[in-house]
């Protein structure tokens, strides 16, 4: 139970973290004005679907009758997969939907970041013959180094809040074994078994190992690259 819940947000905070930052990047160096608005647009409107629509898309999809990544193995000649029951595959689901549906939000501090990053530093660069790589790594990262670190502070006293609502849509019977997390089994004790004190004592153990990571990654942080929340 604490392990699924450690290992998905591991896996979220581990592949969701840098993307918004390779993407904001990407953007930032972009010079097509229209090439550049469009991808914003595009990454950014998942934002807006709902945790069910989104579960929905992954039925249609990965879904073992009619699901379209099914449909296509079925034409190569290969045998249909149930993905959303396996429980080797619950996780995979879980974190790179949920990186695909904010990757284009998260973005959007990284390039307020970047914005504010003086043009007269890249003129100087490109002088001095530094290529775009170049720059990107000594001009523009050490100026969202800050930014980032400060969200990671964040992110990291939620490693054990995984989302209920996107969990408990995916779970089933059969990937329960990767599914069950912390949020879901207090559901299940306090709502559907009424055993509230049970499921309150489980509740305040997550909020005060959250406060002691939030701390400690802070302390670190604060030690290590002299930016902290506190």
């Amino acid at each position: 139970l604490l392990l699924n819940t450690f290992l998905i947000s591991v896996y979220t905070l581990a592949v969701g973290f840098p993307i918004p930052i390779l993407l904001a990047l990407m953007l930032n160096s972009c010079v097509n004005t229209t090439f550049k608005k469009t991808v914003q647009m595009v990454t950014y409107a998942p934002h807006f679907i709902s945790t069910v629509v989104m579960v929905a898309m992954l039925n249609v999809f990965f879904g073992q009758s009619f699901g379209f990544v099914n449909n296509i193995r079925e034409m190569l000649g290969a045998e249909r997969v149930l993905y959303m029951g396996l429980p080797q595959y619950f996780r995979h689901m879980y974190v790179w939907s949920d990186v695909w549906q904010g990757m284009g939000w998260n973005a959007i501090i990284y390039i307020s970041a970047l914005s504010g990053v003086s043009q007269e530093l890249h003129e100087a660069a490109r002088v001095e013959g530094a290529s775009k790589l170049q720059r990107i790594i000594h001009i523009d990262i050490p100026h969202i180094l800050p930014t980032a670190t400060i969200l990671l502070i964040m992110n990291s006293g939620n490693l054990l809040s995984v989302g209920f609502d996107k969990v408990y849509l995916l779970q089933n019977a059969q990937n329960l074994r990767h599914s069950q997390v912390i949020s879901t089994y207090v559901y299940e004790i306090g709502i559907l078994k009424n055993q509230y004190s049970y499921s309150s004592a489980i509740g305040l153990f997550n909020s005060i190992i959250s406060f002691v990571l939030l701390f400690a990654v802070n302390k670190i942080s604060q030690h290590v690259g002299e930016t902290s929340l506190w």
